[in-house]
């Protein structure tokens, strides 16, 4: 196992082999693979526990029994009320894993893979590392999270190959779809509240779940670090909670390690894609039922390309951990009784997570759809809407920055034995929800009003417009991760006018700092962050570095200028955010006033011409300028309850100010009542 990030990222061959597992499939019959032999090799120190045996021995820890006279003490209740509670509460999350179950769950998801997708790629490599690993140590498995597929994609692929089927932790609306609910917790589905806030009891029984499931070996466990599903399609800021019960069974010792597994999960096109663009404009998010994924089922009647499942290396905890927790303080406390994580553990845990995220973006395999998605959306919508992009000009630039992102180490899922042209002809086909070709020219499609009474009004042709761009948007989120770090470095370079080394460092680490809610970097690691935008931009040509100064070379300009385009909608949409809290904004306000007045404002400008990028219309967009500003300390959470902010109009204009160039970061002093 490896040990540094360097060698995490450059491990395994660029070139690693991938199978198509639907290829046999599709050769046998659907029941005939369902009823197909399964015998998995566990984890050799796993005692054999059934699902009752594992609830009972949660119930029975010295750590519940503690706990429940806490809570008793607390609330002035009985210890039996508050233990017959935590109990009710395991009912209600626990799984059942049943091999009838997966092998229903197997006959049902080989007959929509094979409608939906024209490929699954799994990595052998991977598999092989994984079968070997989860016989050695207790394994977590962490996927990315785009799509509802993602579920339960990968027990599907382990049980094709044998390796034990995890246990998985999902959202408690599932547990509420009729029929479909039970057969998720008898597939393995544990389920989690949404909003626990401070249930003391409940956070108690999770992860005593959680680490017995861990401690004993139990099966693999699988959950998304991000904790949601991205609706954007980029990385999310990982959540800490569940990574810290995965791995306190280690840093109490009550395990000799723990074997972390980033899966990186690619997909041609995703099929909540119109979906998703409509929940970031506003549109709430239909609530998950049996009756909704029965009316979703016309989604098989739509081809959505291949699917791309990336097994990751596995992770020794022990080894990554090396010299980054003193694990002897644990025993200064008896292992039974609650502890409060220290700042090292979280500091620790937070590093963990990134990387696992950062693993996950790494071990991806970028479409020819997301480097035409990155193209299309630098030039101006009416050219998409109503001239169209000549499909010439969209080819030779497509092919350029396949090139480019070559040189930058992406993994790319582009057919070597299909002329160019065909590739990209085929990927407008797959995409024709969202673009379409006539006469050489490419179109954005706008959906399809239904009949109305009344024309469109200006504000709801912008939102029209805005559910197509964001769609749009979504697949060059998917490449993002490969040119964030030399993007921001062309940024510092138009922004500061600078050429010396020092002074772009600072101005990149303050669009780290600023961007951090919108791009996953690893804390910590912002001067090597650094230094790879560096070699990335001098190894393609586009820079010459020496020791103090950064400069341009003639035939960078056009990389640079694609890279600050890229950034440009993320500059334009803060800094209009900005623009509000300070000029329109009312001292106090809630999040949900935020969003709406500054969707309002951004369609206004948009109509004007003033703003040009409708991704300003995006709560995500909308909801990190907040989360950034909160860490900046340009606003101030006042209230929980009512997400009540107060903003500080001067920390604000400094930072707004700061980002456009105004001030220069050797320049910026932090006054008492701005500081940043």
């Amino acid at each position: 196992m490896t040990n540094t990030y360097t060698d995490l990222a450059t491990a395994g061959p660029e070139d690693e082999e991938f199978v198509d597992i639907l290829e046999d499939i599709r050769r046998y019959s659907d029941l005939g693979f369902a009823l197909r032999t399964f015998s998995p090799q566990p984890y050799k120190g796993a005692p054999p526990f059934t699902t009752a045996e594992l609830n009972r021995v949660v119930l029975e820890s010295q750590y519940m029994r503690y706990v429940a006279k806490e809570v008793a003490m607390e609330r002035g209740s009985s210890v039996e009320k508050v233990r017959e509670e935590a109990s009710g509460i395991l009912d209600e999350m626990s799984q059942n894993l049943q091999l009838g179950f997966i092998r229903l769950m197997a006959y049902t998801m080989n007959k929509v893979f094979k409608r939906l997708f024209s490929g699954i790629f799994v990595n052998i490599e991977g598999i092989n590392m994984l079968q070997q690993a989860v016989q050695e140590s207790p394994v977590i498995l962490m996927p990315n999270h785009r799509s509802y597929v993602d579920f339960l994609v990968v027990s599907y692929v382990l049980f094709i190959y044998d390796i034990p089927i995890p246990v998985i932790a999902a959202g408690i609306p599932l547990a509420g779809m009729k029929i479909v609910g039970e057969i998720l917790r008898r597939s393995g589905a544990f389920f989690i509240r949404r909003a626990i806030g401070s249930d003391k009891l409940y956070w108690a029984v999770l992860s005593e779940y959680v680490r017995t499931i861990v401690r004993n070996g139990f099966a693999p466990l699988e959950f998304y670090v991000e904790g949601f599903r991205s609706r954007t399609l980029k990385a999310l800021t990982p959540k800490l909670g569940m990574m810290h019960m995965v791995l306190e069974p280690f840093f109490k010792g009550e395990v000799y390690d723990i074997t972390l597994l980033p899966i990186s999960i690619s997909y041609d096109r995703v099929l909540e894609e119109s979906l998703l663009a409509h929940e970031l404009l506003g549109v709430p998010k239909p609530k998950e039922s049996t009756m909704g994924l029965l009316k979703a089922s016309r989604v098989l009647q739509e081809n959505y390309g291949s699917m791309h499942v990336n097994f990751g290396h596995p992770l020794s905890v022990r080894q990554l951990c090396e010299g980054k927790i003193n694990r002897s303080q644990y025993n200064l406390i008896p292992r039974d009784l609650p502890q409060k994580p220290t700042a090292e553990a979280q500091a620790c845990v937070s590093w963990l997570a990134h990387l696992i995220v950062r693993m996950q973006e790494e071990g991806s395999r970028i479409s020819p759809w997301s480097l035409m998605a990155c193209l299309l959306l630098q030039f101006p919508t009416t050219v998409l809407t109503e001239e169209g992009l000549l499909w010439d000009q969209l080819t030779e630039k497509t092919l350029w920055l396949r090139r480019l992102m070559l040189d930058f180490g992406a993994r790319l899922n582009w057919p070597d034995h299909i002329p160019d042209s065909d590739v990209m002809s085929s990927t407008v086909v797959l995409h024709r929800s969202i673009v379409h070709r006539k006469a050489g020219r490419v179109y954005l499609v706008q959906e399809d009003e239904p009949e109305r009474k009344h024309p469109l009004s200006p504000e709801e042709g912008v939102m029209r417009t805005a559910t197509a761009v964001l769609m749009l948007v979504s697949y060059r989120n998917q490449a993002l991760h490969v040119f964030v770090r030399p993007a921001l470095l062309a940024m510092a370079m138009l922004i500061t006018k600078s050429s010396q080394k020092d002074e772009l460092l600072s101005f990149f680490c303050f669009l780290q700092d600023v961007f951090s809610n919108e791009f996953i970097f690893i804390p910590g690691r912002s001067s090597q962050d650094f230094e790879e935008a560096c070699c990335l931009l001098k190894k393609c040509g586009a820079i010459y570095v020496t020791q103090q100064e950064v400069t341009v070379s003639a035939a960078g300009l056009e990389v640079l200028s694609f890279l600050q385009e890229l950034l440009k909608p993320f500059m334009d949409s803060y800094q209009l955010m900005f623009r509000y809290l300070c000029e329109e904004g009312d001292h106090v306000f809630t999040d949900k006033q935020f969003l709406l007045a500054v969707r309002n404002l951004a369609t206004k400008l948009i109509l004007s011409g003033e703003l040009h990028t409708y991704e300003a219309l995006s709560s995500d967009t909308q909801k990190n300028v907040l989360s950034a500003l909160r860490r900046l300390e340009g606003v101030t959470k006042l209230n929980s309850e009512n997400n009540e902010y107060k903003v500080n109009k001067a920390a604000v204009r400094r930072t707004g100010d700061m980002l456009s160039g105004k001030i220069r970061p050797q320049n910026l002093q932090a006054a008492p009542d701005a500081r940043l």
